[in-house]
């Protein structure tokens, strides 16, 4: 906005001179203020170039000036140390609320590691097998069927066939179980109106897409299971268990699954691009208006629903980096971490991008193809559907946060604009 302003053809520069200077003062105000860059010398211990750094700010700016996103926070750490954790644009868009470091998204899909984690705590508790089947702790799941149609219009309850074997977690874990979507009629993408046991339920009756291992299809009620799972296991709510075990002693102290009033404040509010303008994203989309932040919701999708922030997704994150240990509490084992950040989908094609695999709820960089967007062959992370994304790169003990809400999700040059300039920035 500020580069139009400046563009105007400087003919009768007396009179508008002062339409000009009101114009750049107004646009002064309106953008939000330039953050602080980090210390110089905690950017040299973590390794990194500054100056590399400080060019992610104002990319991001520009894609907010474009109209393409409203606002992002980034953060990128390294051995431990935050270099770069930046806000730019805003995070409501029609009251001009300034994006803020702390400022609250909704993760959506980079729930999906959280409920991992879980599964991994209850496994080393010796309370669940990762070869368990389904059926072994929701017996609702006996007896499942699967179509014997496979092409792309979905099961054919007609045509059934017998499993050739049960679906276990570690399916459920690597989108391999043959899991499709959530039965229509419970609108559990919107409304969020039942609770996890009623989705679970509702969704066993279902029949597979395909036989268990077959091929790699992404599920969203697949991981779903995995939250119900933790819920009979632990013999506590899904979410009481993360708080208890994870989110509390972590620290985590803006992630949650229902919004309490008091934070309200600081979520940022969804948009979309609509004929290259930015508006706001209808009630329509995941976890309905953003605005209403799941009034009355009930529902917390352990594959969707997930509020959080930079700081907490990197004490999360570093946790994960640091194979189960944060400030000196080990959450988990170095070996459920490795086992969890290793490719298990083999040969299948699996992940949403060229040269990935997946391990345990986790996208893997497989090969070459993989490392085009500056990660190294082993990085892994996950990202969600308005464009957040979590990437950790064990081999340069780098960790990458991204922070939109764009329904649609990120594309190539939010991406780039953080991966690129993080991985370019190691100096050592």
């Amino acid at each position: 906005m500020a580069c139009a302003a400046l563009r105007l053809r400087p003919l009768a520069l007396a009179p508008a001179f002062g339409l000009f200077a009101l114009t750049l003062s107004s646009l002064a105000a309106a953008r939000p203020p330039e953050a602080k860059p980090a210390r110089l010398d905690t950017v040299a211990r973590a390794g990194l170039d500054p100056a590399r750094l400080a060019h992610i700010a104002p990319r991001m700016q520009e894609l907010a000036d474009a109209q393409r996103i409203a606002g992002a926070v980034t953060l990128v750490a390294r051995k431990g140390v935050v270099a770069h954790h930046e806000a730019v644009g805003y995070q409501d868009l029609e009251a001009k609320t300034p994006m803020r470091k702390d400022s609250i998204f909704q993760i959506m899909s980079m729930t999906k590691p959280v409920t991992g984690l879980a599964v991994m705590m209850l496994a080393e508790d010796g309370r669940l097998g990762l070869l368990d089947p389904v059926e072994k702790h929701l017996p609702e799941f006996k007896g499942i069927k699967v179509s014997a149609h496979r092409g792309e219009s979905g099961p054919d309850a007609s045509r059934l066939e017998e499993p050739t074997r049960p679906i276990t977690i570690r399916d459920l874990m690597t989108h391999t179980s043959g899991m499709g979507d959530y039965p229509p009629e419970l609108e559990v993408y919107t409304k969020m109106d039942r609770s996890l046991e009623e989705t679970i339920s509702a969704s066993a009756k279902l029949p597979l897409l395909f036989q268990p291992g077959e091929r790699w299809s992404y599920s969203n009620p697949g991981i779903a299971i995995l939250g119900r799972i933790v819920e009979v296991v632990s013999g506590k709510r899904y979410e009481h268990f993360l708080k208890e075990r994870l989110f509390e002693p972590l620290g985590m102290k803006d992630t949650f699954f229902f919004p309490p009033a008091e934070k309200t404040s600081r979520i940022a509010l969804v948009y979309r691009v609509e004929n290259g303008r930015l508006e706001r994203a209808p009630a329509t989309i995941l976890g309905g208006d953003s605005a209403k932040f799941r009034a009355g919701a009930k529902y917390p999708a352990p594959d969707f629903a997930l509020y959080s922030t930079a700081t907490d997704l990197f004490r999360l994150h570093q946790m994960v980096l640091d194979e189960g240990v944060f400030e000196g509490r080990r959450y988990l084992s170095p070996a459920s971490i490795r086992l969890m950040t290793t490719v298990h989908t083999g040969s299948l094609k699996a992940g949403w991008r060229e040269g990935s695999g997946f391990g345990l709820t986790y996208e893997v960089v497989r090969d070459a193809m993989g490392t085009l967007l500056f990660r190294s062959p082993g990085s892994f992370g996950h990202g969600g559907a308005f464009g957040t994304d979590g990437w950790i790169d064990p081999s340069r003990r780098l960790l990458t946060i991204l922070l939109i809400q764009r329904s649609g999700g990120a594309d190539a040059d939010e991406r780039t604009a953080l991966t690129a300039l993080a991985a370019s920035a190691v100096v050592d």
